[in-house]
């Protein structure tokens, strides 16, 4: 617009005593990109496109059709993911190349990277006010830009793991941030390892902070892990606190979830958690742990219930031994999960279901079967017959079965 022009319009609407002001444009949002395991095993930013100047002519344009036009942001397309886990201390050590290799070789274009631990730990020197406070960096991880560097040169999808509630260093360190019985006495599971409790404001700054650090240092995604109740204490034993009163665990499970979503994703990160697969349709876990599927799936990216067939009764689904099973137990998860999910009206926010499947055997079970590559395949088999195109594979060793994956070609 040419500066006579300008001028005559604001001339103008201050002669005319025109109320109100011209509206700003809205902030531009970076995109929101569109990611674990529980019983016995629980053991970047978008590019900018640059706004097209307008050439200037004799006929400008009026200042609120100026003002209105934003530049469009190229939108970057997100990889199906097909992923793996991986411990702090395993991405900090030399066997780390073996993991490397085995993504170089087959399908798997994704790492899950523990970046705090369920030991409360932070897996490398981060210089975050309350890490620093509580000692609670360790570099498992010594080199985290040369790894983040390493692993983006292999084109694979990073994504930061943070447990949540399950922080016994945080626990232990802050005892009033703890989960607490009805005596006063500090509640312990049954490894004696105390929880923080979710309905505690400061621990969802900390968790969120430990998330903008990750997100800062080049994960394309944060998921949290354990965002939910301990299942060893009652609501009859447990005291939670004054915060508790009038809500529910699935209420404040459900905030926590839209909290750290709204405090992450304008970073360009994709936000996830993951979940027990058996809240999706047995509305007394849920309960019991804090997780309401539906609830939870509107304020994430991803969402991603751990289906392991190890993890299910003997009968659930009709199916006499789940572990035996594992097409048929991960198949009648995923209808479940689509099913819970309708629920969620067309148009609104619903996140994307990104599995967690079993690689590992179940031996603590009675039923078992030793898991190769077949019991791998037919997990993956399953996950896409369900319309689902994403999966991750859980092993607390980080020990996988070449046998399982398909080959790149």
């Amino acid at each position: 617009m040419k500066r006579a022009g300008v001028f005559a319009l604001l001339f103008m609407l201050l002669v005319s005593g025109a109320a109100g002001c011209i509206r700003q444009p809205e902030a531009e949002v970076p995109a929101v990109r569109q990611a674990p395991p529980a019983a016995e095993e629980e053991i970047a930013g978008e590019e900018q496109a640059e706004p097209e100047v307008p050439e200037d002519t004799e006929e400008p344009e009026t200042e609120e059709e100026e003002v209105l036009q934003e530049p469009e942001i190229p939108q970057k397309e997100l990889p199906k993911v097909k992923g793996i886990y991986i411990t702090g201390p395993m991405a900090g050590h030399e066997g780390m190349a073996d993991r490397e290799q085995l993504a170089a070789d087959t399908e798997l274009n994704a790492m899950v990277i523990d970046i705090k631990n369920d030991e409360g730990i932070v897996t490398y020197k981060m210089s975050q006010p309350m890490v620093e406070e509580l000692g609670a960096g360790l570099a498992y991880i010594q080199d985290l830009p040369e790894l983040m560097g390493r692993l983006k040169g292999q084109e694979l999808y990073l994504i930061a793991r943070i447990v949540a509630f399950k922080d016994p260093l945080l626990a232990e360190k802050r005892p009033e941030l703890c989960i607490r019985k009805r005596d006063g006495s500090v509640f312990r599971d049954k490894n004696g390892l105390p929880w923080v409790n979710p309905y505690e404001e400061e621990v969802w700054e900390y968790l969120a902070a430990l998330g903008k650090e990750a997100a800062g240092a080049g994960f394309d995604e944060i998921q949290f892990d354990y965002i939910r109740f301990p299942t060893e204490i009652s609501d009859e034993e447990a005291d939670y606190g004054p915060k508790a009163q009038g809500k529910s665990k699935t209420d404040i499970i459900t905030e926590f979830t839209a909290y750290v979503y709204e405090q992450l994703s304008p970073l360009g990160v994709q936000v996830s958690a993951d979940v027990f697969g058996t809240v999706i349709d047995n509305e007394d876990d849920g309960a019991l742990v804090g997780q309401d599927y539906g609830a939870m799936a509107r304020h994430l990216d991803y969402i991603c219930p751990m289906v392991y067939p190890s993890h299910y009764r003997d009968g659930v689904y009709g199916i006499e031994h789940p572990d035996l099973m594992p097409y048929e137990t991960v198949a009648a998860a995923l209808k479940a999960s689509g099913e819970a999910l309708d629920g969620i009206p067309e148009g609104e926010h619903r996140a994307i279901v990104r599995p967690w499947l079993q690689d590992f055997t179940a031996v603590w079970i009675s039923h078992h079967q030793s898991y190769g590559g077949s019991q791998i395949r037919q997990q993956i088999q399953a996950v896409y017959d369900s319309g689902c195109e994403e999966w991750m594979l859980w092993n607390a060793k980080c020990s996988y079965t070449p046998e399982g994956l398909l080959s790149e070609d």
